[in-house]
């Protein structure tokens, strides 16, 4: 299985645009610039944020599977990936991955909540994609 996007850059690397666009269409000409990416500017997107919704996403379904795995289903999973891109010796890179969750799940106690989220944060696939060269932390909350 593999899931297909397409970015188109034009121009240098300050005063150039581009887009995305995914295969299923949820990303249609996305706009990302430098001005997005490292000035804040509101307009656009860029390639942390996305990693971020991936992250969010990934982990929260991986809570999911593991809950579910322990015999609880969760009424609702809510997950923020915050993405910190910064200068390093090598470059700019993701240097760390901060997920905030809270869950309500009946019937659940702190410690198997705990240790689901422990295990999902290990298992999702973008935390392993990261885990080697990247600090991913973790707070999990219990509603």
């Amino acid at each position: 299985m593999a899931s297909k996007a397409t970015a188109v850059w034009t121009g240098s690397l300050k005063e150039g645009k581009g887009t995305i666009t995914t295969a299923t269409g949820v990303l249609h000409n996305a706009s990302y610039s430098f001005a997005t990416r490292f000035e804040g500017a509101a307009s656009g997107t860029t390639p942390e944020e996305m990693i971020a919704a991936a992250h969010a996403s990934c982990f929260s379904m991986a809570l999911g599977a593991q809950l579910g795995g322990a015999g609880f289903t969760p009424d609702k999973i809510e997950t923020e990936a915050a993405v910190t891109l910064a200068k390093t010796d090598g470059g700019f890179a993701v240097t760390r991955i901060a997920l905030t969750t809270t869950a309500k799940v009946p019937g659940a106690s702190k410690e198997a909540f705990d240790k689901a989220a422990a295990d999902a944060k290990a298992g999702c696939p973008i935390s392993k994609l990261f885990a080697n060269n990247t600090e991913i932390t973790l707070n999990a909350k219990l509603e």
